[in-house]
């Protein structure tokens, strides 16, 4: 993506060069100069039907989806401050909220909360800038836990383009239109396919590329991994009979093939985006059945990191000619319950041990060897996102904390009370703003270093 936006930019210069400074292109001849401008046009237009995602995901401004604008939980600038006023960062705003675990997402000044109010999930569009509502839009919601937790929607919107994406608890696919809240087409994935409840309700975060749509659903007939068109909402190609796990699909490039990892309850599937072929898969779940795996794939390469808690823990993959291998494996490295690591040259930062009874472990764990470098005992359930050299914690009791990203030891930085505890949503980080979802309160803190402009 960033190639392809330098091209861009590269092209655009160079026709607005041409048309502005014509007297420097006097050394070629009108032809070579029509030709040029010719070929630059073409490569423009062809660049960006073929990645029609570009308008939201190319700017670095911008959390489009679930753990940021490249899926593996970091943020790109390096504008963040490195110190805090006393009393913590900047509240720019702050709102009531419904009820669920989807975490905010941002792009284009929008940002777009997923939350139930009542009897209805709602999908509401806010100003970024002031938190203001722009536009709601809902529709029936019917999903009640089994175990008495929240009953709203557990899965973090995509925006990409002028397309807004949710999955709620109960099964159903709405695609916006981001402008305005239009609905463009919905899906019951539960009436139509069959997606089972599990244990908490379907929580995969859709994912979107090309002309796409990837959702583990957990169906049935085939379709425990799937595909829509975008566009239509039409089924594409379906995959596997495996129950939904409550990961998120990411994309990448191995052996030179495209492949979307899917990490379902049974272990992760290698899928082609465009046939839902299956490339490859890997066996990895708990041996209990009331478990879950939760954490997103991350892929260095082509080696993958795969972890869970519940006894089976994480394993280092290197793929092969579609022919997954074991690196290492561990449950006492970095056993992942819900939240996602993040990779930063060499070595992993996040939790280990189970978010939901006790008290985990935040670590640091080399990628290579499964070697534990630091461990912070006690440390407490939470999210981790990895800005430049410095970790941005968001603790469950609702405590925002600013460390270093260094496998020497864990040096904590800066920490705040920013939320009341119960704090489960992945934070969305844009532009140097943190948006931050309590259980009943969604707030913008400015994170900027000297308070930005």
């Amino acid at each position: 993506m960033v190639w392809l936006q330098s091209f861009c930019l590269r092209s655009l210069r160079c026709l607005l060069f041409k048309r502005i400074a014509p007297s420097r292109f006097r050394a070629s001849s009108s032809r070579e100069n029509d030709h040029c401008f010719i070929l630059h046009v073409r490569a423009i237009r062809g660049l960006l039907t073929l990645a029609p995602s570009l308008a939201v995901t190319a700017s670095a401004a911008d959390w489009p989806q679930f753990l940021g604008p490249n899926r593996n939980g970091t943020y790109p600038e390096a504008n963040l401050a490195a110190s805090w006023p006393k009393d913590g960062p900047k509240q720019v705003w702050q709102r009531r909220v419904g009820q669920g675990f989807s975490g905010p997402v941002v792009a284009d000044g929008k940002l777009i909360l997923f939350h139930r109010l009542g009897d209805e999930e709602v999908i509401t569009c806010l100003d970024t800038k002031g938190g203001k509502d722009l536009w709601q839009f809902k529709y029936p919601a019917t999903y009640e836990d089994d175990f008495g937790h929240d009953p709203g929607p557990r899965a973090t919107p995509c925006l990409d383009g002028d397309k807004v994406f949710t999955f709620g608890a109960d099964g159903m696919l709405h695609c916006l239109d981001l402008t305005a809240g239009q609905k463009l087409w919905s899906v019951d994935t539960k009436s139509e396919f069959g997606a089972r409840k599990g244990f908490f309700g379907l929580a995969c975060s859709p994912f979107v590329e090309g002309d796409r749509v990837f959702l583990n659903i957990g169906g049935l007939n085939g379709t425990g991994i799937t595909a829509f068109d975008k566009s239509t909402g039409k089924l594409v190609w379906k995959a596997t009979d495996h129950e939904a796990g409550y990961s998120s699909p990411i994309a990448t490039t191995i052996d030179g093939q495209r492949q979307v990892l899917f990490f379902t309850r049974s272990g992760l599937a290698a899928a082609d985006p465009q046939t839902g072929r299956i490339h490859w898969e890997f066996p990895w779940r708990a041996r209990m059945h009331a478990s879950v795996n939760a954490a997103t794939p991350l892929v260095n390469g082509n080696e993958v990191f795969l972890s869970e808690s519940y006894g089976t823990g994480a394993v280092l993959l290197s793929v092969k000619n579609a022919k997954p291998a074991k690196v290492w494996s561990s449950d006492d490295a970095l056993s992942n319950h819900y939240a996602t690591s993040v990779y930063r040259e060499g070595f992993l930062y996040g939790y280990h041990g189970r978010q939901d009874v006790g008290r985990p472990e935040l670590r640091c764990v080399e990628w290579k060897t499964g070697k534990v470098r630091w461990s912070e005992d006690n440390f407490g359930g939470g999210t981790v996102t990895l800005a430049g050299n410095h970790l941005v914690l968001l603790h469950e009791d609702g405590r925002l904390l600013l460390a270093e990203a260094s496998p020497q030891k864990f040096k904590l930085l800066q920490q705040a009370q920013i939320l009341s505890a119960g704090v489960r949503a992945h934070p969305a980080l844009a532009d140097g703003f943190l948006f931050a979802r309590g259980k009943d309160r969604l707030a913008c803190f400015d994170l900027r270093a000297r308070g930005g402009n």
